[in-house]
């Protein structure tokens, strides 16, 4: 496969087992995939099927068996755990099921966070703390903390907490999945403006069909083996009748 320069993630042949006292359990078994700045990715595949393993190995929070993966060009394999964090830091943006805010600090402070490890000043932290926040519609709530706001507000807060260090990479990890289909269905419009408007690759995991149709491509995994991958409107033909 040819290398493009614009390559955010490159997998080639992954491999990932975990030791356990019965053995090595695979979980990956070999798998290759590129994605291209700019694209909209969703990760589907059942309960086991390695989608969670390749996305902690995506994000560099774990490591493979074997096999190469280049984040940004750069040969991840290779970096220790401090590199890990660092490039984690500087490249990607993470949106979880859980909001993962902090309870007894403000909204303004939980989106600035990630810019405390970068030890980015602090007049500079709440500049674009604010603007992230202006970003996802927010920008009235700066000084309320996450339990005077509601649940998809704080699932915006933690979008613009991804979206603060300016990262190529947005990595969303079922991201509405404690959300109702209203609510679910603004976030997930916020992802494709974000993506349409700001060019931000991102990487989706989900299990719903009406959520992972927002997306243009869709990778699809079964016991650890990428089954499908290609255009989300031949893999979900049915699910097209959604007004957007």
């Amino acid at each position: 496969m040819a290398h493009g320069g614009d390559a955010v993630i490159r997998i080639e042949n992954l491999y990932k087992e975990y030791v356990t006292d019965a053995g090595p359990v695979p979980v990956l078994h070999g798998i290759s995939v590129t994605v291209h700045a700019g694209e909209f990715v969703a990760v589907m595949g059942p309960s086991g099927s390695g989608k969670s393993t390749l996305m902690n190995i995506v994000g560099c929070l774990d490591t493979a068996t074997s096999g190469s993966y280049f984040l940004n060009g750069r040969d991840v394999g290779h970096l220790d755990r401090d590199e890990l964090a660092h490039l984690r830091n500087q490249v990607i943006g993470f949106v979880f099921q859980g909001f993962n805010l902090l309870p007894r600090a403000s909204i303004a402070d939980n989106v600035a966070l990630p810019l405390i490890y970068r030890g980015t000043a602090g007049g500079e932290r709440a500049e674009r703390a604010k603007d992230m926040l202006v970003k996802v519609g927010l920008g009235e709530r700066l000084n309320n903390r996450p339990n005077q706001i509601s649940g998809g507000q704080q699932q915006r807060v933690a979008i613009a907490r991804a979206l603060v260090t300016d990262p190529r990479l947005i990595l969303a990890d079922e991201p509405t999945g404690n959300l109702d289909t209203h609510t679910s269905q603004e976030i997930m419009t916020l992802f494709s403006e974000l993506n349409g408007r700001d060019g931000i690759t991102i990487v989706l995991v989900t299990h719903e069909p009406d959520i992972a149709q927002y997306a243009q491509r869709l990778v699809r995994l079964t016991d650890g083996n990428i089954v499908y991958d290609g255009p989300v409107a031949e893999a979900l033909p049915h699910h097209l009748e959604r007004t957007t």
